[in-house]
């Protein structure tokens, strides 16, 4: 029995398994066309997939080269779903086909399925040799495909259980059973945000090696091309004002949210990461596995996005920037939800004016907002308020989430455009398909920042980043609450002001019973309500500044996080007063 297993993700590769196995890896030759990498979906269908994303124009294809062990009859089954089931929405806007040597499938692909699920595309006789793989776009509207199976084996059907799929798909590709060492560093930071990038350039001038893991190609999370939001807070604040000379040299300061994308500066945060000889950078990498001995982080492990490749890299201590406690959680520290009522994502989106007619297509699968209030005012479309997922859970739902915010933002614009007859000139420049979120799992320290705290300005002895931002909470905004009941797609912004700057302890960035374990950005240990105020990313970014030093205490005194309070809170403090600027 042979099998060919044509993994498109992790990446676009072509296997034969378990017998005469040919692996190919796709970066070396396989094109995406313009089919996305995405990953919203992957810390419940175990891997990233492929996404048309083309805002309602058919993108290019994707295609790869397979080695055919042998002529004969394949199976083929195609890992996909209908996008818009879930909704009970009629239209299937993701539809796709596969072609073999240019000859598409009769089966039409992305037009059924509530979830994830192998999807039979018939039979087809190939011949000995190398032959091509296509997935062709109809419609441009987020077709989406995990993985394709090709088996000699008429009655093989492939699993579809989480854990059983990385299982076959690891055996199938030829991926060893243990990971790569990458090294053993003193400081290995996961998140390569704005949060992350300081905490790791910090660390390293002040002489640690240090690991920096970033699960996407670009750097800078929210402040990336791929969410496009500006990095606010006011840095450079008493009383240790030197704090956020990191944030300066890695934001671009764009005055638009959203705008062009060569405006949020993804090489000058790659230029300056890169710079830094001390520092490790490891981009595309997931961490989705924690080791622990005796309640300490020994080693992360991550899955290459592009790759399925497991790499491991051991460390002394750790910082979790991922925004989502990922490492935090897997190495079991405590930690804190808002389960309902939290703050949502948003996915921005930009419309331009072409100076020409520019039609669209109508979508009955998206929100009908025809006789439904929404902002329409060119000014307020796809801005930061076109958020959801308010009541759901921003890990588990991700993808629903995201999509959600896709089909507000097609209902509005068939809306406007076919309906109310608005901007016959414009058309979809930019979409994001990476949901920006501001809200998920908190770390708890050894103190837990709430809002009255920072209210009555009370004053803690280790009080050093400076919160500058409102207490500024997101909630579905009323006036538009009937354009989606239960599912709000607008917000509104509840602002509650208070003196600034507020210093927050740094006991708020370590973790209370993972010894060796730090965090940086919107995980640390804050309520609901605090989280309001320190989330933001310049506030961030100066958290990763005070990590880095306070790593350098650790190794110095071959000490962990908690004893940079207890035993040398004068020395951090010193160090909070010098400059780690790099010196030109």
């Amino acid at each position: 029995m042979k099998r060919l297993l044509i993994a498109l993700l992790p990446c676009i590769h072509a296997t034969l398994a378990p017998a005469a196995t040919v692996f190919v890896e796709a970066e070396s030759f396989a094109r995406r066309g313009g089919w996305q990498l995405d990953q919203q979906s992957i810390a419940t269908i175990g891997s990233p997939y492929l996404l048309a994303h083309g805002l309602g124009t058919p993108v290019d294809d994707a295609t790869t080269t397979v080695s055919v062990p042998e002529a004969g009859q394949y199976r083929i089954f195609v890992r996909t779903k209908d996008w818009v089931a879930r909704f009970n929405a009629p239209g299937a806007p993701g539809k796709f086909r596969v072609s073999i040597n240019g000859k598409p499938l009769p089966e039409t692909f992305g037009a059924k399925g509530v979830d994830w699920s192998w999807h039979d595309g018939g039979t087809v006789t190939l011949d000995k040799g190398d032959a091509t793989l296509a997935l062709h776009d109809l419609t441009g509207f987020e077709g989406r495909c995990d993985a394709i199976v090709l088996s000699s084996d008429p009655d093989f059907v492939p699993p579809d259980d989480v854990a059983a799929i990385r299982a076959f798909r690891r055996k199938a590709l030829g991926l060893p059973d243990e990971p790569t060492p990458r090294g053993e560093f003193d400081l290995v930071v996961v998140g390569g945000g704005v949060a992350g990038c300081s905490a790791a350039i910090s660390a390293a001038r002040l002489g640690l090696d240090v690991a920096l893991i970033q699960d996407r190609h670009v750097l800078g999370g929210n402040s990336s091309s791929e969410v496009r939001v500006w990095i606010q807070g006011r840095i450079h604040q008493e009383p240790y004002p030197v704090l956020g000379e990191i944030v300066e040299e890695i934001d671009t300061h764009p005055k638009a949210s959203p705008g062009l994308e060569e405006i949020y500066g993804d090489d000058v945060k790659l230029r300056v990461v890169r710079a830094e000889k001390n520092l490790s950078l490891f981009l595309g990498e997931h961490v989705d596995r924690v080791e622990t001995d005796s309640g300490r982080i020994r080693a992360v492990v991550s899955t290459n996005v592009a790759t399925g490749r497991e790499s491991r890299y051991a460390g002394r201590w750790f910082v979790d920037a991922t925004g989502d406690g990922t490492v935090g959680v897997l190495a079991g520290a405590d930690y804190e939800v808002t389960e309902k009522g939290h703050m949502g994502a948003s996915n921005m989106w930009l419309p331009v004016d072409t100076g020409k007619p520019a039609p669209f297509p109508r979508c009955p699968w998206a929100l009908d907002l025809t006789d439904k209030p929404f902002p329409t005012e060119l000014k307020r479309l796809g801005v930061w308020f076109w958020e959801s997922g308010f009541d759901l859970d921003t890990i588990r739902d991700a993808e629903a989430i995201r999509d959600h915010n896709l089909r507000a933002m097609y209902g509005a614009w068939d809306c406007l455009k076919n309906v109310k007859k608005l901007y016959p000139n414009h058309r979809l420049l930019w979409a994001a398909y990476v949901s920006g979120r501001r809200e998920s799992r908190r770390l708890l320290g050894d103190v837990v920042l709430t809002k009255e705290d920072v209210l009555s300005g009370r004053a803690f002895p280790d009080g050093c980043v400076t919160s500058t931002w409102s207490i500024d909470l997101h909630l579905p905004d009323p006036r538009y609450e009937a354009a989606s009941p239960g599912n709000a797609f607008i917000s509104e912004a509840q602002y509650t002001r208070f003196e600034k700057p507020f210093p927050i302890p740094y006991r708020c960035f370590y973790s209370r019973n993972v010894p060796n374990l730090m965090m940086a950005g919107r995980d640390i240990s804050v309520t609901h309500e605090a989280l309001g105020t320190t989330r933001v990313m310049g506030t961030n970014g100066m958290m990763g500044e005070a990590l880095g030093r306070a790593a350098s205490l650790c190794k110095k005194h071959n000490a962990d996080p908690r004893d940079v309070y207890e035993k040398y809170l004068d020395e951090f403090k010193e160090l909070l007063k010098r400059s780690t600027k790099k010196v030109q």
